[in-house]
């Protein structure tokens, strides 16, 4: 298995594409965080509470900043480019750092969606993440039923590769993911 590999720093420039930006949370976003807490899908798949209070959508926010500190990944708001307005949360978890991989997790708020921003906010993150030598391959997991994610990650390149039957719990159900990755350029 090897030792683990020390989790990159934070990116000096924040990630952007096409009008979106990822940056670092701040205390501002607890909105976002409220009104994403009260989509019903979001909260099963994290540690975002339902119908969360503004202290408990400020504690998540909290829980984001530290996840780099933790070592576990990187959790970016996704913002506006020009105003800086949060509408959703993207994250990269490293824990397979040492094997090349890591996995990726997004959520944009529903005023927000269908406007191809969680594809630009995956192609900002890969922006980075091709950064980082050690990361050749980046996957995502998404629940069959949600074509919405399908489009944003075919939008954003990443290929399908699979279904992973009863691969993880949500909500207390074992659920089938979709496997789609995008991959560093291999030519030599």
């Amino acid at each position: 298995m090897g030792v683990p590999l020390a989790i990159p720093e934070w990116p000096v420039d924040d990630p952007r594409h096409a009008g979106v930006l990822l940056r670092r949370f701040r205390d501002a976003d607890a909105g976002m965080a409220v009104e994403l807490s009260r989509d019903p899908y979001v909260p099963t798949t994290g540690t975002l509470p339902a119908h969360a209070s503004l202290e408990e959508a400020l504690a998540w926010l909290e829980r984001q900043r530290q996840r780099h500190r933790e070592g576990t990944g990187f959790s970016f708001a996704i913002a506006d480019a020009e105003t800086g307005r949060c509408v959703g949360q993207i994250g990269l978890w490293t824990r397979e750092l040492n094997k090349g991989r890591a996995q990726a997790g997004y959520a944009v708020i529903p005023p927000e969606r269908g406007r191809r921003i969680a594809a630009r906010a995956l192609l900002a993150l890969l922006n980075f993440v091709w950064t980082i030598p050690e990361l050749h391959r980046v996957e995502l997991y998404i629940e069959p039923w949600n074509t919405a994610s399908v489009r944003s990650a075919d939008h954003a390149g990443f290929q399908r590769e699979g279904l992973l039957r009863s691969h993880q719990e949500i909500a207390g159900v074992r659920r089938d993911m979709l496997l789609y990755a995008a991959v560093r350029d291999r030519t030599v």
